[in-house]
């Protein structure tokens, strides 16, 4: 990957890759969780962040074979469970495949089961070898495998095992190589055919045990998991005018008869309601927009809520821990941060709403900003409902708007202003007549 960063922390549609795997895991209701460590340990211990989880520590990169050898003693106590070794780095296997693999196990009473695929331009997979009755024997590692093997086995190793207890004993006799200096697992199932146990391969689909070990494959895995979301939304009802554009997270949740328009991305815990239109240039994270809402064009929206039938947008950005009321609209090159905006209120052009709390048919004029902050801490603006506030205000907190009153146009309100009240604050106007030809005529003489 060249990168300081450990492999399985490295993200794929906003979550560590490890991450992905760890909540498949959990969705098959484990006995037991043992995760092997190795490179970064601490990091991906911080990052799995589960009091339930076993971590062991490879002290020595020794190869998969010595991987599982080092989870045995975490495993102790637990004969009679079937063990499921996954691979780390590879977050697209699915509990549905996972849940079919070990009920076809146990139905067969196998000692030892793995999943297989076929798909040649994946490099580097090991190939499953079968004799004339088409029973496995083996499986050898792609860079040992001779030139009639790779011929003849087109059927390669997932990395994914079910494993009865009486087949970890075998862990212990596997053999170092030479060229690698590594124990590898795949050994394990020529020694348990050798030995008479029960061991059968089952074919998976190819694209959920890619592996990842390149910013490359890093993007390959991304882009299928991201075409499984979207496919599944459209699936449900959801419309994307050009899906191979938008971004969807596993994580969000999106209504029926929703319209997704390009460049989009959701991402995080995201929830989109029912009826929904979001336009091109829109990144929406970990937010909630109810039932009817339209997001206009080059909007971004951060940990916030926007309830049914409000209208945000274009250019406008809700910073975490806004809270949009009903039929609201945030319009042109409007922010919004930690505030609360009642129903039926307007903020339609270049404005900010910092640490406010608004009240129902509100009007915010051109040009307003809640100006909260004064250089050590934030203050609150509180406005109520029927406020109109004109164009071009500066409402300096704390302070508090009350109930139907009017802000004239350029004020800088630093004082409550009680209900009913019209309040103005600026200079007063002066006209001076004839000043234009005056001026006019002191150019010409200069220019004498």
């Amino acid at each position: 990957m060249h990168s300081r960063k450990p492999k399985v922390l490295h993200e794929v549609l906003g979550k560590p890759i490890i991450q992905h795997t760890f909540e498949v895991v959990k969705q098959l209701k484990p006995k037991k969780l043992v995760v092997v460590v190795g490179n970064g340990a601490e990091e991906v211990k911080k990052q799995i962040n589960c009091k339930s989880v076993s971590f062991v520590l490879q002290k020595q990169l020794l190869g998969t074979g010595n991987a599982l050898l080092e989870a045995k003693r975490a495993l102790k106590g637990m004969k009679g469970s079937t063990i499921l070794v996954l691979n780390g780095d590879s977050p697209l296997t699915t509990p549905k495949t996972l849940k079919g693999f070990l009920k076809k196990h146990k139905r067969n009473k196998n000692d030892l089961s793995f999943l297989s695929f076929s798909n040649e331009s994946l490099p580097g997979y090991g190939r499953v070898l079968r004799n004339k009755h088409g029973s496995v024997i083996g499986i050898v590692e792609d860079r040992h495998a001779t030139a009639n093997e790779k011929r003849a086995a087109k059927e390669l190793n997932s990395g994914v095992y079910a494993i009865e207890h009486n087949i970890m004993g075998y862990l212990g006799k596997l053999k170092k190589h030479r060229s690698s200096g590594e124990y590898y697992l795949t050994d394990i199932v020529g020694n348990a055919v050798k030995n008479g146990k029960n061991v059968e391969a089952y074919a998976c689909p190819p694209d959920e045990v890619i592996g990842i070990n390149t910013r490359s494959g890093l993007y390959q895995v991304s882009e299928i998991m991201n075409k499984r979301n979207i496919s599944k939304w459209m699936a449900r009802g959801v419309t994307f005018i050009d899906p191979s554009t938008s971004i969807v997270h596993p994580s969000v949740t999106i209504g029926k008869d929703t319209i997704i328009y390009p460049n989009t991305y959701l991402e995080g815990v995201t929830l989109i309601g029912k009826n929904c239109i979001i336009y091109p240039g829109v990144r929406i994270c970990n937010s909630i927009l109810e039932d009817g809402v339209s997001i206009k064009d080059n909007t971004l929206i951060e940990h916030s809520k926007v309830r049914s039938g409000s209208v945000i947008g274009p250019f406008t950005h809700l910073r975490p821990q806004s809270n949009i009321g009903r039929n609201v609209k945030i319009g042109n090159f409007v922010e919004v941060k930690k505030s609360r905006i009642g129903d039926n209120t307007r903020a339609s052009h270049l404005s900010y709403l910092g640490d406010a709390v608004v009240g129902k048919n509100v009007n915010i004029g051109a040009g307003t900003i809640t100006c909260n902050y004064d250089g050590i801490k934030k203050h609150t603006t509180i406005i109520e409902s029927g406020v109109f506030i004109g164009s071009d205000s500066q409402i300096v907190a704390p302070v508090k708007i009350c109930e139907g009153a009017y802000v004239a146009s350029g004020s800088t309100i630093t004082r409550n202003v009680p209900a009913g009240s019209l309040a103005i604050s600026r200079a007063r106007q002066e006209n001076l007549k004839g000043w234009t030809k005056k001026r006019q005529l002191k150019t010409k003489k200069r220019t004498k």
